[in-house]
C-alpha cells in the first residue's frame, strides 16, 4: 500500500513540479499483465490504481505506486499492428524522405518500425551517433519518471531531424469510458498539450500530429527541435478537442471514475442477463486490459466460464485478481461455439470477428464491452 510519506513526497512524473492532484481512483487492482496459472489460488496481489494530475504541466499521471511485478512477454502482437508499423513507416517517410539514420525506443507492445525502416533503406545510428529519426512507439508510458525519459530521446535527435512518438490518447480514453487502459505498469495518460509542455524544456517544440486507430485512438505526434519547428492546423485542432473536452480539468476528469463504475455495473447486468436466458458466453482476449475491466464488473466464472487468447504463453493461465477466468486456445471457442462473444480485446475487435468468421461463423453475437455493453455484427 502507499504510505502517508510517498503521498505527501510525490511529484509529477513530467515536469517534477509538486502541484499534483488525485482525481480517479479505481481501488486496488491486480498487475495487468500477472497472468497466474490457473489452478493458481488466489488472493492475486494487489496494488492501489489512481490517475493524478499536474497542474503545472496538466500530465495525467499514476499516484504514488511502487513498481509492481515485472512483466512476462506472454502477448502475441496483432495483426492490425504490424500493418499499422508497415504502414505508418511508408507514410512518414513518405513525407520525410531525407531520414536515412534512424534510432527506436522500444515498446513491450511491440509494433517496432526497425524492419520496415531497414527495408526503405534506413541504417540503425550507432551507440554515439544521433539519429535523423527518432521513434517511440508506445514505449515511454512504460517509464516511471517520464520527462526524464523524454530528455533521452531528446538527446538522440540530430539537427534537422524528427522524433515521432506514438501514444494512446487521454482523450477517447476520457471521451470514450476506456477506463481498463488504466493499468499498472503504464505510467502516464498523455495529451498533446501535456507533451507540448513537457517537450519545451527539452528544445522540442510539436510540427505535427495524427489521429490513429490503434489502442482505441492514438496520437502519432511528430516533434522537432524548436527553432527548426513549423506547427501546422493538425497541432490546433486536437489542442482544441482536448480543451473542449475538459482533460486537463480536474473536476471534469473526476466523472471518469463514476463513468467507470456505470459501465462495470452494466457489463455485470448484460453478462447475469444471457445467464438467465440460458445464453452461453465466452470470452475472446486475454490483453492488459482484461484484469480490472472484469475485476470492477464483477465478473467471475459463473458468467464468462473461460476465455481465449491467440498467445500461446498465456494458455492454462487465467486472469489475475477476482474473476479467475482461465484462458484457453481458440479453437475451444470455436468448438464451444457461444451463443455470445465478449470481446475484451475491443481495440481489435474488427480483425476478431473478420477471424472468427472466416471459416462461416455460428450465428453468434459478438459483446463489446465499452463505451457501454453493445452488439457487433458480423
Amino acid at each position: 500500500m502507499v504510505s502517508e510519506g510517498d503521498v505527501v513526497g510525490f511529484t509529477c512524473r513530467g515536469c517534477a513540479g509538486a502541484d499534483v492532484v488525485p482525481v480517479v481512483d479505481l481501488g486496488a487492482q491486480p498487475c495487468a499483465d500477472y497472468f497466474p496459472a490457473a489452478d493458481t489460488p488466489g488472493p492475486d496481489p494487489r496494488w492501489p490504481l489512481a490517475l493524478w494530475l499536474c497542474r503545472e504541466c496538466t500530465l495525467v499521471q499514476l499516484g504514488p505506486v511502487r513498481p509492481q511485478l515485472p512483466e512476462e512477454p506472454l502477448a502475441v502482437e496483432s495483426a492490425t499492428s504490424r500493418a499499422h508499423a508497415e504502414a505508418s513507416v511508408k507514410e512518414i517517410l513518405g513525407d520525410y524522405p531525407d531520414l536515412k539514420v534512424v534510432f527506436e525506443f522500444g515498446s513491450p507492445h511491440g509494433g517496432s518500425w526497425l524492419e520496415h525502416l531497414y527495408a526503405a533503406g534506413c541504417r540503425l545510428a550507432q551507440s554515439d551517433e544521433r539519429a535523423d529519426l527518432v521513434v517511440d512507439v508506445h514505449g515511454i508510458v512504460h517509464e516511471p519518471r517520464y520527462g526524464e525519459m523524454l530528455r533521452l530521446r531528446a538527446e538522440r535527435l540530430a539537427p534537422g531531424g524528427l522524433l515521432v512518438m506514438e501514444f494512446h490518447h487521454l482523450l477517447p480514453l476520457f471521451v470514450g469510458n476506456q477506463f481498463d487502459t488504466i493499468r499498472h505498469g503504464h505510467w502516464v495518460y498523455m495529451s498533446l498539450r501535456a507533451l507540448r509542455n513537457l517537450a519545451a524544456p527539452h528544445g522540442l517544440a510539436v510540427e505535427s500530429v495524427r489521429q490513429v486507430d490503434m489502442y482505441g485512438g492514438s496520437l502519432l505526434v511528430m516533434l522537432r527541435h524548436t527553432a527548426e519547428a513549423h506547427p501546422d492546423a493538425s497541432v490546433d485542432v486536437v489542442l482544441e478537442d482536448e480543451d473542449a473536452a475538459g482533460i486537463a480539468d480536474e473536476v471534469q476528469l473526476g466523472t471518469l471514475q463514476d463513468a467507470a463504475w456505470h459501465a462495470a455495473g452494466a457489463l455485470h447486468e448484460e453478462l447475469a442477463r444471457h445467464r438467465a436466458a440460458g445464453r452461453t458466453v465466452l470470452g475472446y482476449g486475454a490483453p492488459s486490459k482484461a484484469p480490472l475491466l472484469l475485476d470492477l464488473s464483477k465478473v467471475t466464472t459463473d458468467l464468462l466460464p473461460f476465455t481465449v487468447d491467440l498467445a500461446p504463453g498465456k494458455h492454462g493461465r487465467r486472469i489475475p485478481g477476482s474473476s479467475l477466468v482461465p484462458i484457453r486456445p481458440i479453437d475451444d471457442l470455436r468448438a464451444a461455439k457461444p451463443d455470445v462473444v465478449l470481446v475484451l480485446t475491443w481495440d481489435i475487435a474488427d480483425e476478431i470477428i473478420t477471424q472468427l468468421e472466416s471459416a462461416g461463423g455460428w450465428g453468434t453475437t459478438y459483446l463489446v464491452p465499452l463505451p457501454e455493453p453493445y452488439e457487433r455484427g458480423c
